[in-house]
């Protein structure tokens, strides 16, 4: 059986008295190695907030990296933090909400009612199964729902997340309570719906510096689809609410997590729509923190690193030298990376990237001609790139203060011409992500083959990616994306999600991660 942790800001934040029910400070657990060499721990995540990049953020996705059971997931955490993902659902609650509170008389209750809801259970009982299916879609600890009367009925007005230590009285033996049921049940993942329409809604920014596909690729993915019977619709941020609509969404635009991408990616799984880049691969590749502790996690080959925090700021020079390579965690395209050469430079570089984000990430400086790019979908090799350094520079982009940015040269070669042992740990790295698409940075050294970075949503350009495959570079992707269109229309998949609906419907068993 896994162990139980419990996560707060400071360990004598915890006052339960349970052995079977430890408690770590975040800082504790980010840091100390008996937590980040075991492998069977369900975590709670009980920090006072989740803010993007903050401690409990980080608790959260270094547990995920750790191959850690953790709730809330940093998949939960960003939803949450959107009320455009959340808002989505208020409709489909809306016969809950009405059966719940919409029968009692105005007099009975004010027009703005809250409840605390605890690990799927509502303070309110008549919320009982409102608490349920929320719970299910977000599985948080602690969610306070907020309920508004307007003209047309009661409506679902907020959900976010609550806070622990703030719970007093009859409110902390109701978490207590709800916590101790939670610990008997199975952790498992929510079900997502499905729906069967056969469009493919191709998201990308035309204003874009350096967009992942150019706009001669895009038009070749427009042939590739309509060549096979598809209707390619491109779209932009403003058309978060036809999403249903289309049958697939293929973001061709940079992906990041606080950003509209990651919020159309969620939005198009919870619909059932086929989607790449899927937003648990955005979560996972975004930041460069996660990656480094899963790639070590799981014994993949990367450059000496250190996880750097404010604290420990002074001492990452006795672990890598000098020059190093610092890099805050959600940076795209080479920004955000900075080589610094001696101490000042650690310092004044460092300290300024540490107000941005609690950790940031330190690698030692591994100078070479090119770095790899392999492209992998679905688990099977793509295409292969070398992407050669910015002329006088030790990037492969060199953002220019004017804000123009100057790549390097590339070249694409077959496959078969890659050596298999940078072909085998691309493979590998990537196999940690999921079945998507990516693009795994690799350096080959004179003695060694080193994973730089996973990336979830790699450059596709028509005159690059593309010289060694041509047209068949699209179709594939296109195919891959109808197989899965396919599968979620089979009707052996249609049963499925009915019997899974039905289930959980069915049962008081809540949903975690």
């Amino acid at each position: 059986m896994a162990d139980h942790l419990v996560l707060v800001d400071k360990a004598d934040a915890w006052t339960s008295d349970d052995p079977a029910l430890p408690a770590a400070s975040a800082r504790d657990y980010l840091s100390a190695t008996e937590y980040s060499s075991s492998k069977r721990l369900r975590v709670i995540n009980l920090c006072r907030n989740y803010e993007y990049l903050g401690l409990g953020y980080y608790c959260s996705l270094l547990a995920e990296a750790r191959g850690h059971r953790v709730i809330p997931s940093v998949r939960t955490i960003q939803d949450l933090s959107r009320r455009s993902i959340y808002g989505g659902i208020a409709e489909d609650l809306e016969d809950v909400v009405q059966k719940a509170v919409g029968g009692k008389a105005s007099t009975e209750v004010p027009d703005r009612q809250e409840t605390l809801i605890c690990f799927g259970r509502a303070q309110a009982p008549e919320l009982k199964d409102l608490a349920r299916q929320i719970f299910e879609l977000y599985p948080c600890p602690i969610l306070k729902l907020e309920l508004r009367r307007q003209a047309e009925g009661w409506q679902l007005h907020a959900i976010r997340p609550g806070n622990a230590t703030a719970l007093m009285d009859t409110r902390h033996d109701f978490f207590v309570s709800a916590l101790q049921e939670y610990l008997t049940r199975r952790w498992r993942k929510a079900r997502a719906r499905s729906s069967y329409r056969y469009d493919l809604a191709i998201l990308h920014d035309p204003a874009e510096k350096l967009p992942p596909s150019n706009p001669r690729a895009l038009k070749r993915f427009e042939k590739a689809a309509e060549s096979r019977g598809v209707e390619v619709e491109f779209i932009g941020r403003k058309d978060f609410g036809r999403l249903a609509e289309f049958d697939a969404l293929f973001i061709r635009e940079t992906t990041q997590i606080d950003h509209h991408t990651y919020r159309f990616a969620t939005r198009a799984e919870t619909e059932g729509i086929v989607v790449i880049d899927d937003p648990d691969s955005i979560l996972k590749c975004a930041n460069k923190v996660y990656l480094a502790e899963l790639l070590k996690g799981r014994g993949l080959p990367t450059p000496k690193s250190a996880i750097v925090r404010r604290e420990t700021l002074g001492e990452v020079e006795r672990e890598l030298g000098f020059p190093m390579v610092l890099k805050i965690p959600d940076g795209a395209f080479s920004s955000g990376v900075f080589k610094v050469e001696n101490q000042n430079e650690l310092r004044e570089v460092g300290t300024r990237l540490l107000k941005e984000s609690d950790l940031i990430l330190a690698q030692e400086y591994l100078y070479t001609e090119f770095d790899w790019r392999i492209g992998i979908l679905n688990r099977k090799p793509l295409y292969a790139c070398r992407y050669y350094m910015a002329r006088s520079h030790w990037q492969i982009v060199r953002h220019r203060e004017s804000g123009v940015p100057v790549e390097g040269e590339s070249d694409t070669v077959p496959i078969s011409d890659v050596p298999e042992v940078v072909l085998q740990t691309a493979l590998r790295a990537a196999d940690l992500i999921g079945d998507g698409l990516y693009g795994v940075d690799i350096k080959q050294t004179r003695d060694d083959i080193l994973v730089i970075e996973i990336n979830d949503n790699p450059s596709i350009d028509a005159g690059t990616e593309d010289e060694v495959l041509g047209d068949s570079l699209y179709e594939t992707i296109i195919d891959e994306i109808i197989a899965r269109i396919e599968r979620m229309k089979s009707p052996a998949q249609e049963k499925s999600n009915l019997e899974r609906a039905a289930h959980s419907g069915a049962s008081d068993k809540p949903a975690g991660n």
